[in-house]
């Protein structure tokens, strides 16, 4: 079952980034989906910089596909597939690497057959003035870490 956030601000998704954080283990894998502009990257910065214990810069890896960041306990790889043209493109870019670390995926559908069915799916999306973001565990232990998550 899923859980739905409204987010009125930047700030309110920044700090669902920072909470997600707080959730992750090494192996997770999170998928976000939406459109441009609708929060992936915003999120990421506060999930990363969460992860990091710092306020350095993190943004979306358009160009570069992948940004690897060091935490004290387990790397996090930000993906960004928007660009990718063929799904067998992730092996190139350290995809079965994430194991050690969190998956952190902008545009998850363009990884094709090479999306784990064990997954934590982030779906934002613009309405009117604000966002709303829904999340959708997929296998064993993503609910049980999702209860009683808040903003």
């Amino acid at each position: 079952m899923g859980q739905t956030f409204e987010l009125a601000a930047e700030a309110d998704t920044l700090r669902m980034g920072q909470a997600l954080a707080g959730l992750l283990r090494a192996g997770d894998f999170v998928a976000l989906h939406g459109d441009l502009g609708a929060g992936k990257t915003t999120l990421s910065r506060g999930l990363v910089q969460a992860i990091l214990g710092s306020g350095d810069e993190v943004t979306s890896p358009t160009y570069t596909l992948v940004q690897v960041y060091e935490g004290p306990d387990f790397p996090v790889w930000h993906y960004d597939l928007y660009r990718l043209d063929d799904p067998e493109g992730v092996v190139e870019l350290g995809w079965d690497e994430t194991i050690d670390g969190v998956a952190l995926v902008e545009w998850p559908d363009r990884a094709g057959r090479h999306l784990p069915a064990t997954r934590l799916d982030v779906f934002l999306e613009i309405t009117g003035d604000h966002r709303r973001l829904r999340l959708e565990p997929k296998g064993e232990g993503w609910q049980e870490r999702l209860h009683g998550l808040s903003l």
